[in-house]
């Protein structure tokens, strides 16, 4: 990874045009060739940026990163202040939250919470795509995904959504049905998975753990 500290603008032309400009940032540019602006503040998100595949041109003050899409950053600086180059090696990925992933565990050994009659089919089970965290059979035979998060948002029913048109590609599965189960589900995301015909349920932690007595709605 290259990381340089330089003062400098930035313009982008593409699907709009914007235009950055001239202060003090960071720019990163990673092993797989992309590139993102950042400032001292706003989190992890860049100011603007270009995803590989692209190519970059380092011209005398000037970068020019291109990709097939014509879209074009160029990023102007007048100072350069530091610039660094790192081996980071290959990464590992992210590895599921622990309560995550001990939440999954949890309703594996026991998928009667989400509903009376259940069965687990299996966990992680396979799609083309990457795989749905439990595959299970209702009280009347019926295939259900279920998908297992700590929060519940708009990306996790999206993501379930993909999950069960590949799922229903499989005649032995066809028709199977999403749940969204998580500790809390946010409001947009119990709206689209309802509008997606995807039911979703809060999970309680401590009373899956034995804490207490667990108390759940599946929607």
């Amino acid at each position: 990874m290259r990381l340089v500290v330089a003062t400098c603008s930035v313009d982008y032309q593409g699907r709009l045009q914007a235009h950055l400009p001239l202060a003090t940032r960071l720019i990163m540019v990673k092993a797989d060739g992309c590139v993102a602006i950042h400032a001292d503040g706003g989190a992890y998100k860049p100011l603007n940026w270009m995803n590989a595949p692209n190519r970059l041109v380092e011209g005398d003050g000037t970068w020019t990163v291109t990709n097939d899409k014509g879209e074009r950053l160029t990023i102007t600086m007048t100072e350069v202040h530091s610039d660094t180059s790192v081996e980071l090696g290959r990464d590992p990925g992210l590895e599921k939250d622990g309560v995550e992933a001990h939440l999954q565990e949890l309703l594996a050994a026991d998928v009667t919470v989400l509903g009376r009659g259940w069965r687990l089919v299996r966990r992680e089970h396979p799609t083309d795509i990457g795989p749905v965290d439990l595959l299970c059979r209702d009280a009347e035979g019926a295939a259900v995904a279920v998908e297992v998060k700590r929060r519940g948002e708009i990306d996790g029913v999206e993501q379930l959504a993909r999950y069960l048109e590949r799922l229903a590609l499989d005649p032995s599965l066809r028709p199977v049905r999403g749940v969204l189960a998580a500790q809390v589900v946010k409001p947009q995301a119990r709206v689209l998975a309802e509008s997606r015909g995807i039911g979703w349920v809060e999970l309680d932690y401590d009373a899956l753990r034995g804490v207490e007595r667990a108390e759940m709605t599946l929607f």
